[in-house]
């Protein structure tokens, strides 16, 4: 079993999961999480590494795991590329791998879609630079999303 996202999971499913992993015929499962220290959900005030509460905590085999290269990234992207049937430059995954390491290997891959089809609307099968160059003007990451929305919090409705 494979939970993505685990410090989502409230404390009534930690509980649940707790008696699950106790059984004779558990089985094995696999938590993954981005989280640092974070509040548990359904509780007001208990912090935990990882949003897991620390009596599960004790039970699991956390494995580290180190971020992606620029490099890595670009191999990366490069696959889901060819994945995918997408024709490009690689100008144009340079571009993306630095994209990948200064924001999140996902944005940059969601960058390669609306990039094809920039790309089909210029009579164009490959994407190029100035595709991605495009789609870094219309569509915001994450991280520049939430600057952007604290940095004019006075324009939005509360």
């Amino acid at each position: 079993l494979f939970i993505d996202e685990v410090h989502m999971l409230d404390i009534e499913c930690f509980t649940y999961l707790h008696r699950a992993l106790e059984s004779t015929i558990s089985p094995i499962v696999i938590f993954a999480t981005n989280r640092g220290r974070s509040t548990i959900r359904g509780t007001q005030d208990i912090v935990s590494p990882h949003g897991i509460p620390i009596d599960l905590l004790d039970r699991l085999l956390i494995i580290r795991t180190l971020p992606y290269t620029e490099e890595e990234m670009v191999q990366i992207i490069k696959i889901r590329a060819a994945t995918e049937g997408l024709t490009i430059e690689d100008s144009a995954l340079s571009i993306l791998g630095q994209i990948g390491a200064k924001a999140t290997l996902r944005y940059a891959v969601q960058l390669l879609t609306p990039a094809a089809i920039n790309a089909r609307i210029c009579s164009r099968s490959t994407i190029e630079k100035a595709d991605i160059k495009d789609m870094t003007e219309l569509f915001m990451d994450a991280k520049s999303s939430a600057e952007m929305l604290r940095e004019n919090s006075d324009k939005y409705m509360k």
